[in-house]
């Protein structure tokens, strides 16, 4: 039963305002109410510490429910048929604390009063002794619960006592223990139970295992049962009158509580000014939903593997690299989930030289891709993502767990219930003690704390850290920022529309940009520790290289991520965490490796089979080329294994070629070579595009090398349904430019426009549906900035590959050359109204060029950067149509 009342939004909590009858009537109402008819009610009080615990931005949001949404809790086993059925947790929260009932009075002009469980403690015990409720208590010495039995035996003869429960730390953070604690308190029959647990602990079990104790209200009223019981005395009523309780409890108290009061809750006071919002009286409760059971129709194979063409509850991907040690464990544990669940399994195995080929082909319902090369862990599951097929999530492993009963339908459960996109379960060592998983957003707070600190002093602030060391993180579901990818189960929907990961990392990292990716993307990711896996620690090995790799690929994740300045002063913090401990074996040579940057592309990288692999999807590359005698070998190399073994089509179109060009590309095996007398790059896009009807199809400048995992990636997108049009990632090679063009390409690189765009990259590609939104290319100079303008921001994909190199000019002559060539092109497009484009260009690259400013250096860069542009239009301007030549950057070429 739920009444009408107002409400209000504090720092992300709704707060329920009410004075002290109100209160006690809803709470004892609801406890007169066959739970079975109803669902429980918890009741918590909001003040500042609950702000900070649970409020917006917090370790614990989105936990706990308010009384506009109900939640659910886990049922021991995860069983499916009780998740489906049982009515939802109802949650009130009440008005606590001077600093919030000052906020409630502001926002609505009335006067509101602060209801601590210290205040409705009494009232709601004398009325539960009336309406004959039974009445437990949870939390709290069982010497203090001594004391308060004896204190009740007296003051309240006629109250109904269902029983005193105190487990320690340890119980109420291991859910078999907690379990157990619900289901004592079950069978005592309580109608309310009083916990006093202390924030946060109290109010996160309440919300895991609340609802499995069978009584109507729950009460998170800390240390009421101190109170009770005479153990703490409260602070005399002038001085709660005041606000100064806060006080007062600390001078009572002040080793337990000097870092809540005086470190922990003042930025609530700026988080409650800040995010405040009045809701509408009339909101009432919204309902959960009966989920739909984990299982979609009866497992009639138990224990076996649904096949590509099934649909699957959970299709699970692992890549292997000689994990004979492990695999089979892996599997065994899978087929155990798999009498419940319709799980299909893929495994993309990156060239193993050991038995895990021999073991995999034991199990006939296991989908082996055989890569014959070693294409990383990103690179290893883009293959085995061609093969997810039709399924409700997408489980990612490493090959080295185990899963434990009940695992994946835990995640299930949590993915449903939470909303989330991805969740991640609780991973334990070999030995059985939980391993620190959880991680925080890579911030220059937490490199600075990590290089300084390392493992010392885990109870440190979140801010000072990347890795979550407090063990009651691992104790309840919540939100998180990351977690190591060794296990994570990703919603379908976001898993097709995040697309490939990342293989520019090759290994580490790879992960942490993929969750960064989806809550990107405005979705949640959740940590579920009912789903309980074990993780072996062998998968990757260790070494120099790999430590190297893993240090290095937390400063290309900041340059992917951040501006470019705080990219470098993290890539100092890193470098000086390995300065600091150049002594101990671990990481001996690892500065020097982090420090040197040139010495990084001799780090591991993925390598691909030369033809390509299976599933290498068929599409055909289209290079015209003009005199590219210097560079057209360079960049048929990597593409000639795939043309030779027929898995692509590479057409070189030379047009007006008086080198040797045509000659060279003749001498690759595989590759088609058509001549065009007419030097125009334009004719020779058209002769190639006539020439084949294969799709999709990647446009290739003839100086840009292209690898292999960047065409496959390109390729694969291009092939899902819908797919217009994509490009591979980019980076500009400056090496030997001078310091001018440095900052030119600097600049333009902070653009967010550049990174959304077709152009810029020397490599575009269409599929068949996009390639037919135009006839042909027309006479434009510009042919990627025209493809660009025929598709709109949400029909263009920037594909997350190994970046292309783009050798940049290396003079200032050259620059302006290469400009006014852009720049004209974009004239012919405005003059012929193919596009607006270069008004409201203009604008938003003036505006970005502006946002890109954030110190000297990039204000530098920047004045560099307007220079040359302003420059480039001005001469753009004075040359005559009938003279104008094509300008040719010779410098990138050498």
């Amino acid at each position: 039963m739920h009444l009408t009342h107002q409400k209000i939004s504090l720092g992300g909590i709704v707060v329920d305002l009410m004075d002290q009858h109100a209160a006690v009537k809803q709470i004892i109402n609801h406890a007169l109410i066959p739970a079975e008819a109803f669902g429980p009610l918890s009741v918590v009080s909001a003040n500042l510490d609950h702000i900070i615990q649970f409020g917006s931005q917090s370790r614990w949001r989105g936990v706990l429910g308010d009384s506009t949404h109900t939640t659910r809790p886990l049922r021991p086993g995860n069983d499916p048929i009780h998740d489906s059925t049982e009515r939802g947790m109802h949650w009130l929260t009440l008005l606590d604390g001077a600093p919030l009932v000052a906020q409630a009075n502001q926002m609505t002009k009335q006067q509101w009063p602060r209801l601590a469980g210290s205040d409705l403690i009494g009232p709601l015990l004398d009325a539960a002794e009336q309406e004959n409720l039974s009445v437990g208590f949870l939390g709290g010495q069982p010497q203090v619960q001594q004391q308060l039995a004896a204190e009740l035996l007296v003051d309240r003869p006629k109250l109904k006592v269902s029983g005193f429960w105190a487990p320690s730390r340890n119980d109420i953070e291991n859910p078999q223990t907690s379990f157990e604690l619900a289901e004592q308190i079950r069978l005592s029959k309580t109608d309310v139970l009083v916990v006093g647990l202390g924030k946060p602990r109290q109010e996160l079990w309440m919300a895991s295992y609340g609802a499995l104790t069978g009584a109507k209200v729950l009460l998170a009223f800390g240390a009421v049962v101190d109170f009770l019981a005479g153990v703490v005395k409260r602070s005399p009523s002038w001085v709660s009158d005041n606000g100064l309780e806060w006080a007062w409890r600390l001078s009572m108290e002040p080793r337990r509580l000097a870092q809540r009061y005086l470190v922990n809750d003042p930025p609530g006071l700026l988080k409650i000014r800040r995010e405040r919002t009045y809701l509408s009286g009339k909101t009432a409760p919204r309902q959960i939903e009966n989920l739909p059971l984990v299982l979609k129709k009866l497992q009639t194979r138990p224990g076996e593997f649904v096949s590509a063409q099934e649909h699957a509850d959970v299709s699970v991907l692992a890549v292997t690299y000689n994990n004979a040690d492990s695999i089979q464990e892996l599997i065994d544990s899978l087929r155990v989930e798999a009498r419940d669940l319709h799980l299909r399994v893929v495994v993309s195995d990156n060239g193993s030289s050991d038995e895990t080929l021999s073991i995999l082909k034991q199990h006939q319902d296991v989908l082996v891709l055989e890569n014959r090369a070693n294409l990383g862990y990103a690179g290893g599951i883009n293959m085995a993502r061609t093969l997810i097929g039709d399924c409700e999530a997408v489980l990612v492993l490493n090959p080295d767990l185990t899963v434990s009963p009940g695992a994946i339908s835990a995640l299930t459960a949590r993915m449903r219930r939470s909303n989330a996109g991805i969740v991640v379960p609780k991973l334990l060592e070999s030995d059985g003690t939980t391993y620190v998983s959880l991680r925080h957003e890579p911030t220059l707070s937490r490199a600075l704390g990590d290089a300084l600190l390392g493992a010392k002093i885990p109870t440190r602030p979140s801010w000072t850290t990347e890795i979550d060391f407090d063990t009651e993180s691992y104790a309840h579901p919540h939100q998180i920022d990351w977690a190591t990818g060794a296990a994570l189960l990703i919603d379908a929907k976001l898993e097709q529309q995040l697309g490939a990961w990342d293989e520019q990392f090759f290994l580490y990292s790879e992960e942490t940009d993929y969750f960064h990716r989806a809550r990107a993307a405005g979705e949640e990711v959740w940590y579920e520790p009912a789903a309980v896996m074990t993780h072996q620690m062998g998968g990757s090995g260790s070494s120099l290289e790999l430590n190297a790799l893993m240090a290095v690929n937390r400063v290309k994740y900041a340059r992917k991520h951040r501006t470019a300045r705080y990219a470098a002063a993290f890539h100092t913090l890193v470098t000086l965490h390995h300065a600091a401990r150049r002594n101990v074996p671990a990481h001996q040579g690892l500065f020097q490796r982090v420090a040197n940057e040139k010495s990084w592309q001799s780090l591991p990288s993925g390598t691909q089979p030369v033809d390509g692999g299976a599933n290498f999807p068929h599409g055909v590359v289209i290079i015209p080329a003009h005199n590219e005698a210097s560079v057209i070998a360079r960049t048929l190399e990597p593409l000639t294994p795939l043309a030779k073994a027929g898995t692509i089509d590479v057409i070189v179109a030379c047009n007006g070629c008086t080198d040797d060009t045509a000659e060279i590309a003749r001498g690759f095996a595989g590759v088609q070579v058509i001549e065009s007398s007419i030097p125009s790059k334009v004719a020779a896009l058209n002769l190639a595009d006539d020439s084949t009807g294969v799709f999709p199809r990647l446009y290739l400048d003839a100086d840009i090398t292209l690898t292999v995992s960047a065409l496959r990636m390109t390729f694969d997108r291009l092939n899902q349904p819908g797919a217009l049009s994509a490009r591979p990632a980019f980076e500009y090679d400056t090496d030997g430019a001078s310091p001018l063009v440095q900052a030119f390409y600097r600049a333009r690189r902070r653009l967010p426009s550049t990174n959304e765009a077709l152009w810029g990259a020397g490599a575009y590609a269409m599929s068949a549906s996009g390639r037919a939104r135009f006839d042909e290319f027309p006479e434009f100079t510009g042919d990627d900035l025209f493809v660009d303008l025929q598709f709109g921001a949400d029909e263009k994909e920037i594909v997350p590959s190994i970046p292309v190199k783009v050798s940049t000019p290396r003079t200032v002559a050259a620059l302006m050359g290469i400009l006014k060539r852009n720049y004209r092109g974009q004239t012919e497009m405005d003059s012929l109204a193919v596009s607006s484009r270069n008004g409201s260009s203009t604008r938003r690259t003036s505006v970005e060029l502006a946002r890109s400013i954030s110190g000297p250096g990039s204000a530098f860069d920047a004045a560099v950067y307007a220079g040359f542009v302003v420059s480039a239009r001005l001469k753009n301007r004075r040359v005559k149509p009938e003279i104008v030549v094509w300008e040719r950057d010779e410098t990138s070429r050498v």
